[in-house]
């Protein structure tokens, strides 16, 4: 049987630091399945280079000249929809989430993040799903099981507190058995009461669940950070 070779992702890298941009592409050009078509230093040059070279990703700065990052991603998501953008960071709040996800960014990664988490990003999000870097998703996470969006009252309240608990240490970042030695149950029970509350809020991923939790209004938006 002939075997088929894929095509490798075409990424176009943005970020108005040419040591930063340089480095991102250098760790990111060892990876076969990822070629690096372009790059640019600020947000219209970007804009020209996606429209030029259609790439399949664009990992995209938030703090450029010209136009930031999130202006760009939501022309692209009006004039490009195909390109998916996955935005370069180094601010970790809940807050740059949501205005992400409503400039239709399909995730962020911080810049401090090791290079296999930004090719696995890439990958996800050329795939069509989210991504999030581990410390974002916890605080998404974690403003959903203790703030404004309690899961006591997500899907008509159907979280038992027992589901409850275990929701609140997966969002502190602790593991099945971590979990298992503070509640002082099995690993076993831990693992069914997490995949209780994945098909009860019908979500199977730490990431699937942030982008929930933003997209449905269930994590907080600071003032400051409000689109005008």
């Amino acid at each position: 049987m002939e075997h088929i070779l894929k095509e490798p992702i075409k990424l176009l890298v943005v970020d108005d630091h040419p040591v930063v941009r340089r480095g991102m592409i250098f760790s990111i050009s060892k990876h076969e399945g990822i070629r690096v078509v372009g790059e640019a230093g600020d947000g219209r040059e970007a804009l020209r280079l996606a429209k030029e070279l259609h790439p399949n990703v664009v990992l995209m700065d938030i703090d450029m000249p010209q136009m930031n990052g999130l202006a760009v991603t939501d022309l692209l998501r009006r004039e490009m929809p195909e390109v998916k953008v996955l935005i370069l960071s180094m601010h970790s709040n809940s807050e740059y989430a949501m205005r992400i996800i409503q400039c239709g960014a399909r995730g962020f990664v911080l810049k401090e993040s090791q290079p296999e988490e930004v090719i696995h990003a890439i990958e996800a999000v050329h795939a069509g799903e989210a991504h999030f870097s581990p410390e974002v998703a916890r605080v998404a996470l974690n403003q959903v099981v203790r703030g404004n969006g309690n899961p006591a009252s997500i899907n008509g309240g159907r979280l038992t507190n027992r589901e409850r608990e275990v929701l609140i240490h997966i969002a502190d970042g602790r593991s099945n058995k971590e979990i298992a030695c503070v509640l002082e149950i099995g690993v076993r029970t831990v693992e069914t009461h997490r995949e209780r509350i994945m098909r009860k809020l019908d979500i199977h991923s730490v990431a699937g669940l942030t982008r929930y939790a933003i997209v449905n209004g269930l994590v907080s938006i600071g003032p400051e950070l409000q689109v005008a």
